[in-house]
């Protein structure tokens, strides 16, 4: 996939490796932490829980997605998020994308969604996601024009399609 808006605004991607486990692990914890300290818990253990909830996160994404493109996503020579998707003969699944704090709040996924948008309507292929109800990125979402297709549970999955040629 071409990433010619994302990297316009000077991201760079590439596909994760081992190494890059330590990284993740911590890119996960930074976009859970909060949520994991309203529990209470001790430092360790929120340390401990989130590892374990990154370790099962990336265990269920190489096991369910045979198809998974997990990259990393780097600016000014420093990582600072990931996007991971699984891309079918039917549709590319937006599994996740996610980005350090200090990442967030500049447009860096908007320009990314929309990368993989324009090259979805390229090979005309939907994209679908799953996204938490009151998670903000959402708004992200319904911005670029994807819809909610089922609700419930935890999750919303949502929908974009592709501009249909004639």
């Amino acid at each position: 996939m071409e990433f010619s808006a994302a990297k316009a605004r000077g991201l760079a991607f590439r596909l994760m490796t081992p190494a890059d486990m330590a990284f993740l692990s911590a890119l996960y914890a930074s976009t859970r932490a909060d949520e994991v300290a309203t529990t209470g818990w001790p430092e360790t253990v929120q340390r401990q829980f989130l590892q374990q909830q990154f370790e099962a996160q990336h265990r269920h994404y190489v096991g369910s997605y045979p198809h998974v493109e997990m990259l990393v996503i780097a600016k000014g020579g420093d990582d600072i998020g990931r996007v991971t998707l699984n891309e079918t003969p039917a549709s590319i699944g937006l599994v996740d994308i996610a980005f350090l704090a200090v990442a967030r709040g500049f447009g860096l996924g908007g320009a990314i969604v929309g990368d993989i948008l324009a090259h979805a309507n390229a090979v005309q292929k939907p994209v679908v996601l799953h996204v938490e109800a009151h998670n903000p990125a959402k708004r992200l979402y319904l911005r670029h024009g994807f819809v909610t297709v089922e609700e419930g549970g935890v999750y919303d999955r949502m929908e974009w399609r592709p501009i249909t040629r004639r």
